[in-house]
């Protein structure tokens, strides 16, 4: 059964089957008999988005989303906490939830002949948690102790503050999406239950099943097994407007006991679905991506030695992710660290890249997306952002063309229109000056 040769082609129309059912799940399967394993990954329309935790909301519930499918995991009205792992670990499989802003994330691996147990569960852990209080109070636990370990990390510290200095406080990217002590604390049990039955609906979710099953069979257990699910919830409003900065804005926290200082600069950055996405992201790879680090973690740890690590990151996403430039820092550094940064954002804004460069990064991107989709679960994770980003079951067979049509002096305004020396934010998280 296992014989058959691998694909090696990159996924396309052709070898995935798509299929929406009548509740609005769609379903992605690509068939994959290299191996005997099975993969499983999607998402539903439940997030921190829906929590509207603005500083104006009646009650704070920040961290309600990511509360709430932690403890999905934790059991369901058939299956307590211990007969749930039990189940999945006796079958050697793996199956998680997650939460972030705008979605809930669902996987499970296993063997191709238990797709139908573990799609099962998680249909059930989906639709049908318990929230046993014992449970409940057991992840608070657990949120809790978290927040007192990133309430001492600068580097997570700093994250945090960045996305107050860039985001409205009327924009859900403003806040962290696991929440907050404060929130997370007062959070109860009918909490948990009234979220999960108002916004954990079919319609919008995305399930994708790479592996060693025939496609139709694959979709076929999926209708099986979510077709009657029925129920809707609430439409959502647009996203909050995110106006550009328009001075510098910076804000830095002392932390007690550290030896490190870390800090964040950025921008808000285009959506996913912006035009001006991927010849961003190709300007990314060269500025602080490519080699090590690109041209920041030349400058700036390389050529200098100012930084333990120095790079950058484009968030994409639903809405106006964030641009962002990272750094971890000797404190006696920072200043000097800040200015070489700034620097290398007015050369990429000033003066074309050259071709060599440009090449190189691009020969870079082009080649690496095949090492991403060797495995069931790269195939899986891209379909998933496929299908989340309306990007087109082609999208692969046009990447290759998308990155190589951007020229030099494509990354040149795009550094020029996202990337603003003067008004940016810059958070930084140090360690607090003995009294």
């Amino acid at each position: 059964m296992y014989s058959r040769k691998p694909k090696r082609s990159l996924p396309g129309p052709d070898d995935t089957l798509r299929q929406t059912l009548p509740n609005g799940i769609t379903v992605l399967a690509r068939e994959n008999f290299a191996s005997p394993s099975v993969v499983i990954s999607g998402y539903i329309e439940a997030g921190a988005e829906d929590e509207l935790c603005t500083l104006h909301s009646s009650r704070n519930l920040c961290g309600l989303a990511n509360f709430t499918t932690s403890v999905m995991e934790r059991g369901t009205q058939s299956r307590s906490f211990d007969q749930l792992y039990e189940e999945i670990e006796s079958v050697g499989a793996r199956l998680g939830l997650s939460s972030g802003t705008h979605i809930s994330t669902f996987g499970a691996k296993g063997l191709a002949e238990h797709l139908p147990l573990l799609l099962n569960i998680t249909h059930d852990i989906l639709r049908n948690p318990a929230f046993r209080t014992e449970q409940v109070e057991k992840e608070r636990m657990e949120i809790l102790t978290d927040f007192q370990e990133r309430a001492q990390d600068t580097r997570r510290m700093a994250s945090l503050l960045f996305r107050e200095l860039i985001y409205p406080d009327t924009h859900p990217y403003h806040y962290s999406s696991s929440g907050y002590p404060e929130t997370v604390s007062t959070i109860t049990r009918d909490d948990l239950v009234n979220f999960h039955q108002q916004y954990f609906a079919p319609a919008g979710m995305t399930v994708v099943i790479v592996g060693a099953v025939k496609s139709e069979e694959m979709a076929d257990i999926v209708a099986d097994v979510f077709g009657d699910w029925s129920t809707t919830r609430p439409a959502r409003t647009a996203l909050p407007d995110v106006p550009p900065l328009t001075e510098r804005k910076e804000q830095r926290l002392a932390i007690p006991e550290k030896t490190q200082s870390n800090l964040v600069l950025g921008w808000p950055g285009p959506p996913r679905q912006h035009p001006d996405f991927i010849p961003c992201y190709l300007t990314n790879n060269i500025l602080g991506v490519f080699g090590m680090y690109g041209r920041l973690g030349k400058r700036v740890r390389e050529e200098n030695g100012l930084a333990y690590y120095a790079y950058s990151h484009i968030d994409g996403g639903k809405g106006p992710g964030a641009w962002r430039i990272l750094a971890g820092i000797n404190p006696t550094n920072i200043d000097k660290a800040i200015d070489l940064i700034l620097e290398e954002l007015k050369q990429i804004r000033e003066n074309l890249v050259s071709k060599e460069e440009l090449s190189n990064s691009q020969s870079f991107l082009i080649g690496s997306l095949p090492l991403q989709l060797e495995t069931n679960e790269g195939v899986a994770h891209t379909l998933v952002n496929i299908e989340r980003y309306n990007l087109g079951l082609d999208y692969l067979q046009r990447y290759q063309e998308l990155i190589s049509n951007v020229a030099t002096w494509d990354v040149q305004k795009m550094a020029q229109r996202w990337l603003d020396p003067e008004n940016f934010a810059l958070a930084i998280a140090e360690p607090a000056v003995p009294a």
